[in-house]
């Protein structure tokens, strides 16, 4: 433990998703609009929340603060791949890398926190309706928000404590498009296996933990309507479908990659990309979309703000110079 584990390591150079440059240009144009979806999309659920007063409920503050949290996971590691696309040498300093590896880790431990928050909030309101005002108060739901954060800030410092300490002398070639952990560590010069360990400890029992609450309570939630009404069953079980959906291309990628990091697939890049750039594009639609009081929200919102005023609602010298 000498001068032996000091890293002489300045940059990583990560490989991407393709060496094709006919690919890299579509990808680069693909991404693009999916990025700009994204930011926009989520940015009109956080301006629609807030704006009407009708959607200040329990329900729509935890939305809107996992749309905040997805704009932020979308955009830690996608301009940079979008711009690296466009670049003959894909490169990352030594400090942007652990920058990025921090930060997928904040967002990723706090989203799992959210999304386990919005479930216990239908649980609440489904089978506990004469306690949800009581239960579901404003306080409860800032501390649910905050506890998402506390929980993402002390995932990502654990997964660091021993990161930024490895010792990088030699290979620098990460092949990813961003600063995946499991595929950094391995680049050490040491024995990996108690690192790998470790990872395996911390994310497996945050997301086998999250992915069972969610799960549970959706089976509740199920098994607490079925004995209501079938037409209460076939509202619900559409709607936790759509959930269900997104729980699992949020939670299967990062289980896959993270609980099992000894060993390193192709497939890796791709699972990647549905917890950073997918999920962030489905929550407005399967949280939004299929909502009726969100779409009205919105279409107000647009109507407002984009619609041409009519003649009548001008200013009175703007008619007169008309």
């Amino acid at each position: 433990m000498d001068k032996v584990n000091s890293t002489v390591v300045s940059e990583f150079v990560l490989l991407g998703l393709s060496s094709s440059q006919e690919l890299q240009l579509f990808f680069c144009i693909f991404f693009s609009a999916l990025y700009v979806v994204i930011v926009l999309g989520n940015l009109l659920i956080i301006v629609t929340v807030t704006s009407d007063a009708s959607l200040h409920s329990p329900m729509y503050f935890l939305l809107g603060n996992l749309s905040f949290v997805d704009i932020c996971q979308a955009s830690f590691a996608t301009p940079k791949m979008i711009a690296d696309f466009l670049s003959e040498h894909k490169t990352i300093s030594f400090r942007g890398c652990i920058a990025q590896i921090f930060f997928i880790h904040l967002f990723t431990g706090g989203e799992m926190v959210i999304l386990v928050s919005m479930a216990y909030d239908r649980y609440v309101a489904i089978c506990k309706p004469l306690y949800y005002v009581v239960i579901m108060s404003r306080q409860t739901c800032t501390v649910l928000v905050m506890l998402s954060w506390a929980v993402g800030l002390v995932h990502t410092l654990s997964q660091l404590s021993f990161t930024v300490n490895l010792p990088f002398c030699g290979p620098n070639v990460v092949d990813s498009f961003f600063c995946d952990l499991p595929r950094v560590t391995k680049l050490a010069c040491l024995d990996s296996y108690i690192i790998e360990i470790v990872i395996v400890a911390n994310s497996g029992i945050l997301s086998l933990s999250a992915f069972s609450l969610l799960i549970s309570s959706y089976i509740i939630i199920l098994i607490t309507v079925w004995f209501k009404s079938s037409a209460a069953m076939a509202k619900v079980f559409s709607t936790l479908v759509a959930h269900i959906m997104v729980v699992i291309l949020f939670f299967g990628p990062c289980i896959f990659i993270y609980v099992w990091p000894f060993t390193t697939y192709s497939v890796d890049k791709v699972l990647a990309i549905f917890y950073t750039i997918f999920t962030p594009i489905l929550n407005p639609v399967i949280y939004t979309l299929r909502n009726r009081d969100m779409k009205v929200a919105m279409r107000k919102i647009v109507t407002h703000y984009l619609k041409p005023k009519k003649i009548s609602e001008m200013p009175l010298v703007v008619r007169n110079s008309l």
